[in-house]
């Protein structure tokens, strides 16, 4: 499955996703800072799954239709920072979208995340990923997940990713930096978690009018294995792309 996530700057670039849709043709994109407002039904041959509708920097999913069935969206709020109470920038954090394969008969969760910006803790950041992981489990228990966006973690991502294994999620970086405006806060602030899945590789995008660039997300099913209450990954051994 191709997913495509871009942080949009205030829907500055919202006009570059007719060309990214036709020149990379993924299976679903991601969007955050979008003005769902103005977002079309379609881009290119994607619709749009859901968006939020409580947010000024607003989060969509588009998916292939003619590939997927949008079985269920949700929205969800996350806790909040002093940014989100002061300025509101955003209500929902995290959207996600489950959809039926119908040439595989199998499920899987696409997510658009947004953190909290830089003003706020890591701690902060930690508890909104683990809550978006949790309320993507509880949409579709066992079913393979991921969740892309923009995480506002450009540093410490070693403790992250033990923290974020530990609950049985893998987190994968991009090939590149995909944030570089400016000099003390470069690095990868858009990436993606996933369980269920094994990620081929992420690739960073060429930059647009954002100031974030897009990341292009190549994943394949796996399996997962539920035992009580932990959840154990188990790679398939008839690896395919979807």
């Amino acid at each position: 499955m191709k997913v495509i996530s871009y942080n949009l700057r205030k829907n500055r670039a919202v006009g570059e996703l007719i060309d990214l849709v036709a020149r990379y043709e993924p299976d679903a994109v991601c969007l955050q800072e979008a003005d769902t407002i103005e977002l079309p039904e379609d881009i290119g041959e994607l619709r749009i799954a859901d968006s939020t509708h409580r947010n000024r920097l607003g989060l969509a999913i588009y998916y292939r239709h003619d590939r997927y069935d949008a079985v269920e969206t949700q929205s969800f709020a996350l806790k909040k920072s002093l940014h989100d109470r002061v300025l509101r920038p955003a209500h929902e954090r995290l959207i996600g979208a489950r959809l039926t394969d119908l040439q595989n008969s199998r499920d899987v969760i696409v997510a658009s995340f947004h953190a909290a910006p830089l003003t706020a803790l890591n701690s902060l950041r930690r508890n909104q990923i683990r809550t978006a992981h949790e309320e993507l489990h509880r949409m579709g228990p066992g079913i393979p997940t991921l969740m892309v966006g923009d995480y506002n973690y450009p540093v410490f991502k070693n403790g992250l990713t033990e923290r974020v294994r530990n609950r049985g999620y893998d987190l994968t970086l991009s090939d590149a930096r995909t944030y570089t405006r400016y000099k003390f806060f470069r690095g990868h602030f858009d990436f993606a978690t996933s369980i269920g899945l094994d990620i081929g590789n992420v690739a960073t995008l060429p930059r647009g009018l954002s100031d974030h660039m897009p990341i292009l997300v190549n994943s394949s099913f796996g399996e997962l294995e539920v035992a009580r209450d932990d959840v154990h990954l188990v790679t398939s051994s008839d690896d395919f792309v979807i």
